[in-house]
C-alpha cells in the first residue's frame, strides 16, 4: 500500500483505482500546518501512550535503587535541613514569623516541581530523536508526559508539607491556613504550564544550539535565587523587590505560602500577571515547537 509523507495535515483517500498513477496514495501522514494548533484530538487518541510514558518515567527514575520512591521524601527533607541551617540559623534570613522548616519546605515543594518539569521537557528532541525518527505520534505528548509524571512526585512532597504543618499545629504553633489555599489547583496548573512552555522553547532551540543544554542547569540555579524560595519578598530591599516580582514564579510561591501558612503576601494583580506571562510563554512555546518538529530530524 503506497504511503505519502507530506506537509498536509489531512488524511487523503486515494482514487477509486489505487495505483493507477504514482500520485494515487491510500494514506497521507503529515504534520500540522497551523503553528498555534495543539492536536487535542490526537492527544486523546494517544492517551494510552501518554500513560505509558508517565509510567516509564516513574519506573526508570528509581529502578535499581535501594530506597526507591522514598527519595521523593528524602530529597526535600535533606534540602530543608540544609536551608534551615545555612539560611535560617547562619545567615539569619527572615521567615515571616513561621517555623523555618515550614517556610523552606513550602518553597522547595513548589520549586522542585517547576525545575524538574523544565529540565526534562527541555530535552524532548535531543533525548527522543531515535523514537521520533521511527514512529509517528503527537510529539507534544513527550513534554506533556513529563509534566504529568512529576505531579506524582509533587503530590507526595505536598503531603509531606501538610504533615509537617499538622505536626507544628499540634505542638502549638500558629498555622494560619486561609481561603487562599483553595487556589492550590490553579497554582499547580500555572507551574506546570509555565515549565511546559519554557521547556518546549528550550528543547526547540537546542536542536541547533547545543550550548543551551550546558547553560540551562546554571540558569535554573540562578532562577531559584530570583524566586522567593529561601527568603520572603517582604525581606527584600525596595530597590530589588521590583526585579523579583517580575519573575512569574514569585507570585505563585508567595500565594502558596500565604494560603497554607499565612506568611508572605497574596496580591491578585501579581497572580494575574503570572497567569498572563504563563499563557504568553505557552503560546510561544507551542508555535516554536510546532515549527521545529517538522524539520528537527535534519539537525539533531
Amino acid at each position: 500500500m503506497p504511503v505519502l509523507i507530506s506537509d498536509t495535515p489531512t488524511l487523503v483517500p486515494a482514487s477509486s483505482k489505487p495505483g493507477d498513477r504514482p500520485d494515487d496514495w491510500t494514506l497521507e501522514i503529515s504534520a500540522a500546518n497551523h503553528l498555534l494548533e495543539i492536536p487535542w484530538r490526537e492527544i486523546w487518541r494517544y492517551r494510552d501512550l501518554l500513560l505509558l510514558l508517565v509510567y516509564r518515567d516513574f519506573v526508570s527514575l528509581y529502578k535499581q535503587t535501594i530506597l526507591g520512591p522514598l527519595w521523593f521524601l528524602i530529597q526535600p527533607i535533606l534540602t530543608t535541613i540544609v536551608f534551615t541551617i545555612v539560611f535560617g540559623q547562619i545567615a539569619g534570613i527572615s521567615t515571616d514569623g513561621v517555623p523555618g522548616v515550614l517556610f523552606y519546605l513550602s518553597g522547595i515543594t513548589c520549586w522542585s516541581y517547576f525545575s524538574e518539569c523544565l529540565t526534562k521537557t527541555s530535552e524532548t528532541f535531543t533525548l527522543n530523536a531515535n523514537i521520533f525518527g521511527k514512529v509517528y505520534f503527537p510529539r507534544v505528548i513527550i513534554p506533556l508526559s513529563v509534566v504529568v509524571s512529576n505531579l506524582l512526585r509533587f503530590g507526595v512532597q505536598f503531603l509531606l508539607f501538610l504533615g509537617f504543618c499538622l505536626w507544628y499545629a499540634v505542638r502549638g504553633n500558629s498555622i494560619s491556613m486561609n481561603w487562599v489555599a483553595a487556589l492550590f489547583p490553579l497554582l499547580v496548573l500555572l507551574m506546570g504550564l509555565l515549565s511546559l512552555g519554557l521547556g518546549m522553547i528550550i528543547s526547540s532551540l537546542t536542536t541547533k544550539y547545543r550550548d543551551l543544554r550546558f547553560l540551562l542547569q546554571f540558569a535554573i540555579q540562578l532562577l531559584m535565587y530570583a524566586t522567593p524560595v529561601i527568603y520572603p519578598v517582604s525581606a527584600l530591599p525596595e530597590k530589588y523587590r521590583g526585579w523579583i516580582l517580575a519573575n512569574p514564579l514569585t507570585a505563585i510561591v508567595e500565594t502558596f505560602r500565604y494560603g497554607f501558612l499565612g506568611a508572605g503576601q497574596f496580591v491578585p494583580t501579581q497572580l494575574a500577571y503570572s497567569a498572563t506571562v504563563t499563557v504568553i510563554v505557552l503560546l510561544v512555546g507551542v508555535v516554536i515547537f510546532n515549527r521545529v518538529e517538522k524539520t528537527f530530524m535534519d539537525s539533531v
